[in-house]
């Protein structure tokens, strides 16, 4: 019989950050929502970009520099963003940097 969750015992684990680089792991993708786990050394970044779908993006560990649209936005532990479909956006790791990522289905 197949369950209904999916458990991750420790997310950190999960998210080994990689010297010089980015980690971008897909935690769970079904009925249109996608978690994705990243982590970003020091001086890695997204440059600008859209999402044609609307996004949850918390960050777990780290500092960084987030844009959104015209604003910029510090980037730490506990912060907590939703993005629209379409919203301009993009991060920048300070420190090394874990986030996890929540696409959410098209509206």
């Amino acid at each position: 019989m197949k369950t209904a969750h999916h458990f991750i015992p420790d997310l950190y684990k999960e998210a080994q950050v990689p010297s010089g680089g980015i980690l971008s792991r897909t935690l769970y993708s079904e009925g249109g929502v996608k978690t994705v786990l990243f982590a970003f050394d020091t001086g890695q970044e997204l440059s600008e970009h859209t999402a044609a779908r609307p996004a949850i993006l918390q960050i777990l560990s780290g500092q960084g520099r987030l844009k959104l649209g015209e604003d910029e936005q510090e980037a730490k532990p506990g912060c907590w963003v939703y993005m629209p479909a379409g919203l301009v956006h993009a991060i920048r790791a300070e420190s090394p940097l874990v986030l996890l990522l929540t696409l959410l289905p098209k509206v």
